[in-house]
């Protein structure tokens, strides 16, 4: 289980590298980033997961939230996984949309057809990417947290709740709270997973946290200004969710701010201070 590294710059004093693999999980070749902080050269250092929104590549993140300088100051690596599997034979939304398919594999193992080949995303960033980053880096792949934007903060939220103890935080940007009753959710749900809805809630965060999902630290950032935030997103059910069940989360809104990495970047330095404080603990 190796990779090939595509791309690496030095960054913070630290190493922005860019990798590829063959993926058995996605059956496809898959790419991925992996920021290596100084620390990493004098050994093992903990590790954030980051899970990339719908369109996004591995390359957003990294070249947009300015996460690195942040990520050194704390001895923390972060992986970025991309979004969807991709390649030949790899099947798209057949007519063209954005928000499904390619760039959108909304991090569930599809069980429809043509999809279940190889959008297997659960998998992919639960089982086999982690293997693959504890293989190839200096990493300490047990103290690990989890984080994401949009799409990817509903992966990063759905994963950490269906893991319980395998992550010592979680953190999201204006995660997709509920997509079991959101126009992006029903839409991949429904064609990755069937018509049957209750096999949509083992990946919904809300549904999740109202059956009872163990308690991890959680910190959740949603703009105030964002065009999603009632058609898609939808943070009030989670507050609400949180509050029926007695789930202990920071639910912040902020004022102004829109769906943009621009937002991100804006407070990605406190959400890696939390994940580094909850990491010290792990």
């Amino acid at each position: 289980m190796t990779v090939e590294i595509i791309a690496e710059h030095r960054i913070f004093g630290g190493r922005q590298l860019r990798f590829q693999h063959r993926s058995e999980a996605l059956s496809c070749t898959m790419q991925g980033a992996v920021y290596l902080p100084p620390q990493a050269e004098q050994g093992p250092v903990p590790l954030l997961y980051w899970l990339s929104g719908l369109t996004c590549t591995e390359e957003n993140f990294i070249q947009k939230a300015g996460a690195q300088r942040y990520a050194a100051e704390h001895g923390l690596a972060i992986v970025c996984p991309d979004t969807s599997p991709r390649g030949e034979g790899v099947p798209d939304d057949p007519e063209g949309a954005w928000d499904f398919g390619l760039g959108a594999g909304f991090y569930v193992n599809a069980t429809q057809a043509p999809w279940q080949q190889h959008y297997q995303m659960y998998d992919y960033v639960t089982a086999e990417l982690p293997a693959l980053v504890a293989a190839n880096f200096p990493v300490q792949a047990e103290r690990c947290a989890v984080s994401g934007h949009s799409m990817g903060g509903h992966g990063a939220l759905m994963v950490a709740l269906r893991n319980p103890g395998r992550f010592a935080s979680v953190s999201a940007f204006s995660p997709i709270v509920a997509p079991s009753q959101c126009p992006w959710g029903v839409k991949a749900l429904g064609h990755y997973l069937g018509s049957d809805r209750a096999t949509w809630q083992q990946y919904d965060t809300c549904e999740l946290i109202r059956a009872g999902a163990q308690a991890i630290p959680m910190l959740v950032d949603q703009g105030a200004a964002d065009t999603f935030l009632e058609s898609q997103l939808k943070t009030p059910l989670l507050q609400q969710a949180c509050a029926e069940s007695g789930f202990q989360a920071t639910i912040r809104l902020q004022p102004d701010y829109d769906h943009s990495y621009y937002f991100v970047s804006s407070f990605i330095g406190g959400h890696i201070a939390f994940h580094a404080a909850a990491l010290a603990n792990a």
